[in-house]
């Protein structure tokens, strides 16, 4: 069998990634066996594929942090068999460091479109033991995507936007050295090595994440944010149909939510009956967020007089829910229970885009527009915190942001009032 010259996936799906005998390799995809297979006994990719698959079984608890993990630690795997040409649990310090710089500038034949199938299928409709399976020829270990801005300036310009340098976010990189020395954390404590190469790495600070966080880079303005409401509103006026539309974008905005906390997880489903009163008349709404954490949101009032009032009437429901209600938070317009959050997307990405029609036919600069084409479903949540920090405490947002830190929260959105900032040295004199 030829050794092996250029990567290739090696975990499927969550689902799938579940369904193995972790035992042996008997469950494996044959492509995968055989693509370990054939590189030399001396790399010892079986092992190392082991290993990183032992890794993964230990956060198969959560899917969002199985997908995370796996592209990273797939990636060093990789990277150990065809660029470094040693086994993985005997890499080094200078290897760690090596990798590192690898995927700040991975080469152009490492990098493809976002993919999400990793493997194809070969059958019939219906799914058959007896399906074969091939790798998807556009899969490639990083992926590299074109923001919704520069997607729409090139459709305008009829211009091809794919051949770019590939840059990693800090985030990432950040995440990508986290991985990777949890998983040599992971490898030490099962005795399959006694060295974590990236604990080792000296200058730590290049791979860790900074302390602020850009949110003024993906929060709407008040101007771009007065818009999209109104537009939302507009909407809803126009056709029915668009209510739920105006309902979860106020939502999502007055209560700095993720859009799980609308669409629900494996084991909570949102529903009316989780905005509950209490006794001084005080309004909230109970999540289960990430991490399973059970919490509480504090809900303004205009949010209850105004949107969630109206929405609810909208539904024939009585205008305030009462903490026993059953009634799903969101439905389909044929009434089934629930929507997924690529739904919840595209019809926010609807607002977005009639907002910026709005904002162009009326003569708005393209200084002040040109942002809105970049908005997605998330900013909201930093809009509104943004938004919400000069007039609130700073513990009471880090409490409705749920964020674990309090110097998160101040980092992020304390330290990023720009608008602020800027103001108070416009009119100071350089000359008295």
């Amino acid at each position: 069998m030829p050794i092996a010259k250029t990567p290739a996936p090696l975990f499927d799906t969550y689902r799938e990634f579940l369904a193995l005998n972790f035992l042996q390799l008997s469950e494996e995809r044959p492509l995968v066996r055989d693509y370990l297979t054939s590189f030399p006994a001396e790399l010892q990719a079986a092992e190392g594929y082991l290993a990183v698959r032992g890794f993964l079984k230990s956060y198969a608890g959560n899917e969002p942090t199985f997908n995370s993990y796996r592209t990273h630690v797939e990636r060093l795997l990789l990277w150990t068999l065809l660029i470094a040409r040693k086994p993985l649990l005997e890499l080094r310090r200078r290897d760690a460091e090596a990798f590192m710089e690898f995927c700040l500038r991975p080469p152009k034949d490492w990098v493809g479109p976002m993919v999400k199938s990793r493997f194809v299928r070969i059958g019939g409709r219906k799914k058959l033991e007896s399906d074969s399976y091939v790798v998807n020829e556009l899969w490639r270990p990083f992926s590299m995507t074109v923001s919704k801005r520069n997607r729409a300036l090139a459709e305008t310009a009829s211009q091809d936007v794919s051949e770019r340098l590939y840059k990693m976010s800090q985030g990432s990189v950040a995440q990508v050295f986290a991985v990777c020395g949890s998983f040599f954390q992971h490898a030490t404590d099962e005795g399959l090595t006694e060295v974590n190469p990236f604990r080792a790495v000296k200058q730590k600070s290049i791979y860790k994440q900074r302390n602020t966080l850009d949110v003024a880079g993906r929060s709407l303005t008040q101007l771009q944010w007065s818009y999209v409401i109104e537009t939302a509103e507009q909407m809803a006026d126009e056709d029915e149909g668009h209510e739920r539309t105006l309902f979860i974008l106020a939502t999502l905005f007055s209560m700095y939510l993720r859009v799980s906390d609308l669409v629900g997880r494996d084991n909570w489903e949102p529903t009316m009956g989780d905005f509950r009163r209490d006794t001084t008349g005080n309004w909230w709404f109970h999540v289960v967020g990430k991490g399973n954490k059970a919490a509480k949101i504090s809900v303004r009032d205009d949010y209850i007089q105004t949107y969630l009032t109206r929405y609810r009437r909208h539904l024939g429901l009585p205008a305030l829910p009462s903490s026993h209600e059953t009634q799903p938070l969101l439905s389909t317009l044929k009434g089934r229970a629930g929507l997924s959050d690529r739904h919840l997307r595209l019809l926010l990405q609807q607002v977005f885009d009639r907002s910026l029609q709005r904002m162009v036919a009326e003569g708005w600069s393209d200084d002040e527009v040109d942002h809105l084409r970049s908005a997605s479903l998330h900013w909201l949540r930093h809009t509104s915190a943004t938004f919400d920090a000069p007039h609130r405490d700073m513990k009471d947002l880090q409490a409705d942001l749920r964020h674990n830190s309090l110097s998160t929260t101040q980092n992020t959105y304390y330290n990023s009032l720009d608008e602020q900032r800027a103001h108070s040295v416009k009119n100071l004199r350089i000359k008295d």
